[in-house]
């Protein structure tokens, strides 16, 4: 197995399944902001040799650093940070749903399906809708870029 650059617990100790569970507790959006706040804590701050303008997305209102590394098994391991708090647990939910997958399946897949499910992405406002999608069109351009590495 290769080793990761810049490992989180997203995607792996915390699932799809158990934001699901703890989201679907949180009826106020209030809570749910403060979940995603939570959720940005437990994202590893990225080392600054890592944080370079290649990775840098385009299109967010904070700064966000994005990017992936093709496993030995053929999945994707996605790692990246934000200056943002809410971005951090945004970024955190995004990992969540993206971690560990197959190029193929995330051609397949909006990588922001989770989002609708835990009820946040009608939520955002217009700039972070905007920074979003971004991040799901970075996701698609190295599942892309992997599908026939």
């Amino acid at each position: 197995m290769t080793t990761l650059l810049a490992p989180h617990p997203f995607g792996r100790a915390i699932t799809v399944d158990s934001l699901t569970t703890t989201f679907s507790h949180l009826p106020q959006w209030e809570d749910r902001y403060r979940q995603l706040i939570q959720l940005g804590r437990q994202l590893p701050a990225l080392p600054e040799a890592l944080k370079t303008p290649a990775i840098a997305l385009i299109g967010c209102e904070n700064q966000v650093w994005f990017s992936s590394q093709l496993q030995s098994d053929g999945t994707l391991h996605f790692y990246g940070d934000s200056e943002g708090r809410i971005v951090r647990g945004l970024l955190a939910v995004l990992l969540t749903a993206v971690e560990g997958q197959t190029p193929q399946v995330l051609l397949q897949h909006d990588p922001l399906a989770l989002f609708d499910t835990l009820g946040l992405r009608a939520q955002l406002s217009a700039s972070r809708s905007s920074g979003l999608q971004a991040l799901a069109e970075a996701v698609k351009r190295a599942a892309q870029q992997h599908q026939t590495a």
